[in-house]
């Protein structure tokens, strides 16, 4: 209790507890309920899978951090009758296994089971409609720009379907009907839970570092690599702090135009921005209109840029916010846009929502980083990407499981 009552001095001294959430959850927390949650991504739907977190981490019941799992469901890249069971199948185990879950829905960055939406070149493959061109990314202010293909670099780079026009119709329709379907599914279990199992619901989250134009960027003359070999792509990647273009080639012209923000000169950092957070409170609204409390509904923006106004897009009346941390994972109240973000919103919690202590660590120096998260910048969950690499680290797995097991913090930094 020594430490947590240093940071909590040390919070106080640099007036940092201003950036802290102050209001009060409104979903009834019970007494003994965590107020905090270390969730693993990656973990499969699996008994195997939970078995290990258990055996592993185990989940810290009674302790006021709960370890839990968190899973994505690519709601687009798949056909509705396996998203449903997936997610089932996860819900179902969570229970089993008293573990909660992070619910992550995911429908930008995959999106393959719908050429429907996106084939508009193509007479030879399933959906094409030259029409789709309105449903992806432009290069420019007009139709004639579509692109065909983008490229992201998750650990390497890889070719990826064009980027979604996020305000497109057709694409916010037939997301808005796989989000209502699986979330109701969500909605539905958590409503059945018995009072002392309402804490297995750690969140519905929603974006996947949500942006335009870097975790699906268009290289110069993009287009005109479709076709070629692969090996033959350019490799240099992203400028993550040039704006709007980073680096490559800007995007957004689709999505700006479409929700009427402009429609000719120059696209600018902060017109992306909009896009995205009418995208994510779009979609939150939904979530909203369905049961799930502001306690529990979380967004996922991309902000990687200190200072750039796209950090902002990850607040809505719906939700609360999240975003990644890497850089700043060691202390999160070190991300500066984070912290002046935190002094603008009015939700009850955020959120570490993909989060990763990069590099060779001793376990106190996770416990470090996990409690400067946790407790000392006060994010309500900590979301740690993933599990295949985290579960392979004795100084991580001991960290996660001391924290988790750590005396119950009666008055939380809010």
């Amino acid at each position: 209790m020594g430490h947590r009552f240093t940071i909590l001095t040390v919070l106080l001294v640099l007036g940092l507890c201003a950036t802290c959430v102050s209001n009060v959850p409104s979903d009834g927390g019970r007494a003994g309920d965590p107020s905090h949650y270390i969730l693993l991504n990656g973990v499969k739907n699996t008994e195997a899978s939970f078995q290990e977190i258990v055996e592993t981490c185990g989940h810290g019941q009674g302790g006021h951090i709960s370890v839990g799992i968190g899973f994505i469901i690519s709601a687009l890249n798949m056909t509705p009758e396996r998203a449903a069971e997936t997610l089932k199948r996860y819900l179902s185990l969570s229970v089993q296994y008293e573990m909660p879950v992070l619910v992550q829905l995911d429908g930008e960055s995959w999106w393959h089971n719908r050429p429907d939406l996106w084939n508009w070149w193509d007479k030879s493959k399933p959906g094409y409609n030259p029409e789709n061109r309105h449903n992806v990314e432009w290069t420019d202010w007009t139709p004639d720009s579509a692109v065909k293909i983008g490229w992201r670099n998750w650990g390497r780079q890889l070719r990826v379907l064009p980027m979604p026009n996020l305000m497109s119709p057709a694409y916010r329709e037939a997301t808005r009907i796989e989000m209502r379907s699986l979330i109701t599914i969500v909605m539905a279990w958590w409503n059945a839970l018995p009072e002392n199992q309402k804490h297995l619901l750690a969140g519905v989250k929603l974006g996947w570092e949500s942006s335009i134009g870097v975790n699906n960027w268009v290289y110069p003359n993009g287009n005109s690599y479709l076709d070629k070999p692969e090996k033959d792509d350019p490799t240099h990647g992203i400028k993550i702090n040039r704006i709007p273009d980073r680096g490559v080639t800007t995007l957004g012209y689709a999505a700006v135009k479409t929700a009427r923000i402009a429609n000719s000169g120059t696209l600018t950092g902060a017109m992306q921005t909009e896009v995205v957070r009418r995208h994510l409170e779009d979609w939150c609204r939904v979530a909203s209109e369905l049961g799930v409390p502001r306690e529990r509904l979380f967004t996922h923006c991309g902000a990687w840029s200190q200072g750039e106004s796209l950090y902002s897009a990850a607040l809505n009346k719906y939700s609360c916010p999240g975003w990644s941390f890497y850089s700043h994972a060691a202390n999160p109240a070190h991300d500066r846009t984070v912290m002046e973000m935190l002094k603008l919103s009015d939700a009850p919690y955020w959120a570490a929502t993909e989060w990763l202590y990069q590099g060779k660590h001793s376990k106190d120096e996770w416990v470090s980083a996990l409690e400067n998260t946790l407790i000392g910048a006060n994010a309500r969950y900590v979301c740690i990407y993933n599990w295949d690499d985290i579960k392979k680290s004795e100084a991580a797995t001991e960290a996660i499981k001391q924290v988790s097991h750590a005396q119950r913090v009666t008055s939380p930094i809010r």
